[in-house]
């Protein structure tokens, strides 16, 4: 019994080793990698110099703020006493004539933080002479100091205003002191003061609303249309940013600079082997309520090219067939293999074509039972765990028509747990190279863009992958890359003449 079924299974393979074993290649997919767009926010820091504004108050305003020259104002009331029941006058009211000027010292601009602060010194000096004819003349000094608090606003059309709010106190009221009485000027000062002050108040509104931000924000808001080559090979990519709407988020302080901080929100696309057309700039459009500060948000594409995993995996299979293969119910055979094909096809999935030349070897003769040459083809899964970067296969399994497998030798090599398990094996990638790769490109390209007279520029937060997808280019999974991105007012530097020789 047991030389009958030896007798049949050497015919089996007589005639499964007679020629070339043909057998049907999975449907090759040509399936392009699926990136979304995401909504991004870019920060525009549009600065003013304190400065500048500072020098202009104070070119502007007058030193002398107001002046006064009276004569014959009563400086002192007569003394009266109560006789017989009335009041009378007792001495006579004292006439002077007064003179003086009220100025100012120098504007100052600063604060800190969302506080913008003014400040001017005002020195008052009064002169009261011919006092009732008794004395000569009187001089009185006096110091106050002009404090105002500037909150700064945008309208729907991005002009900017200021509300101002002003107050002093006299540190020394204006005043004289002779026969016993004291002459005060305070009411007289405060009067021509308020006057300065609301001009003063004018001023301050009228320069914020020339300080020419609207002209900044269109120029930032026309910039911001731009595409950014994020790598060039491995594979070619791009991150267009298209602007949709711009709001204030606020202001600050900081030394001699006054910062307007303006958020853009965009939309980022990533576009994969074909460079897509530049966005085009829209008008600037009015002024939303500041987006969410969510960062600059992007996909960073990362690709294992099939060719890497065929070469391991031929690699692997040619060292497995210098040990030696044996198969179930066949016994030692000699195994060549030639070529790994790798590819996408259907499902997510990747078809797997391993060539190969198999000789069975008689285990007492040695003698060869013939050669059978051809490619058996598998399908696997990739699959990748949680905040992992290798990717693994699994449910492989052999493609096409098995009811020959018995007496098809290709097939049952494939079949076997040894060549199985160096396939899986040899398919095994870890994606960390690529994504350092990546991810240093993506830096350099995002460092320092200049776009007219705006430097874009973007820092790289986290980093976060998602599920693998097979597809005609290569093993793809998206990065999602999440940072800061800044659109700085820079001018650009215009590069000097050559002298002509």
């Amino acid at each position: 019994m047991r030389l009958a079924t030896h007798l049949v299974l050497i015919g089996a393979l007589l005639l499964a080793a007679c020629g070339k074993s043909d057998l049907s290649a999975p449907p090759k997919a040509t399936s392009t990698p699926e990136v979304e767009a995401r909504n991004s926010t870019l920060v525009v820091p549009i600065e003013m110099s304190l400065d500048r504004l500072q020098q202009r108050l104070n070119s502007k305003a007058p030193r002398q703020l107001w002046s006064i020259d009276k004569k014959n104002m009563k400086c002192a009331s007569g003394k009266r006493v109560k006789l017989l029941g009335k009041k009378r006058k007792v001495t006579p009211d004292i006439d002077c004539d007064i003179s003086g000027q009220v100025t100012r010292g120098t504007i100052t601009l600063g604060g800190s933080g969302q506080q913008l602060t003014i400040s001017m010194p005002v020195n008052a000096t009064v002169r009261a002479r011919d006092i009732g004819g008794v004395l000569k003349g009187e001089t009185a000094t006096a110091s106050a100091v002009v404090r105002a608090t500037i909150s700064v606003a945008m309208d729907r059309d991005w002009n900017a205003s200021a509300r101002v709010q002003i107050a002093y106190d006299w540190t020394e009221p204006p005043g004289i002191d002779f026969l016993g009485q004291r002459v005060k000027f305070v009411e007289k000062a405060d009067a021509k003061l308020a006057k300065v002050i609301a001009e003063l108040e004018q001023e301050i509104q009228q320069e914020v609303a020339e300080a020419k931000v609207r002209p900044l924000v269109a120029e930032a808001w026309e910039k911001g249309f731009t595409n950014i080559r994020l790598s060039r090979r491995n594979p070619p990519a791009w991150l267009r940013i298209t602007p949709r709407g711009m709001g204030l988020v606020g202001y600050e302080v900081n030394g001699r600079k006054f910062t307007l901080t303006i958020a853009v929100l965009a939309l980022a696309e990533t576009f994969i082997g074909i460079e897509p057309d530049e966005p085009a700039p829209t008008p600037l459009p009015p002024q939303i309520p500041p987006p969410g500060n969510g960062g600059l948000s992007f996909f960073m594409p990362v690709v294992a090219d099939y060719s890497q995993i065929e070469a391991v995996a031929l690699k692997k299979l040619r060292k497995l067939a210098t040990k030696g293969i044996v198969i179930d119910g066949v016994g030692s055979v000699n195994a060549q293999f030639n070529k790994v094909t790798v590819y996408a096809t259907d499902d997510n999935r990747l078809a797997v074509g391993v060539d190969a030349v198999v000789e069975p070897i008689g285990e007492r003769t040695g003698v060869s039972f013939g050669k059978t040459t051809g490619t058996v083809w598998m399908t696997a899964v990739p699959v990748t765990e949680a905040n992992s970067r290798v990717v693994r296969i699994s449910d492989l399994q052999i493609y096409g028509n098995t009811d020959g497998m018995g007496t098809n030798l290709l097939l049952r090599l494939a079949a076997t747990d040894r060549v199985r398990n160096e396939i899986a094996g040899a398919l095994v990638e870890d994606l960390t190279k690529d994504y350092n790769k990546v991810l240093g490109k993506a830096e350099r390209a995002l460092a320092a863009k200049q776009v007219g007279n705006f430097r874009l520029s973007a820092r790289i937060g986290q980093v976060r992958h998602e599920k693998i997808q097979v597809t005609g280019a290569g093993l793809f999974t998206n990065t999602v890359v999440t940072g800061t991105g800044e659109l700085v007012y820079s001018p650009e530097t215009r590069k000097p003449k050559k002298k002509k020789a």
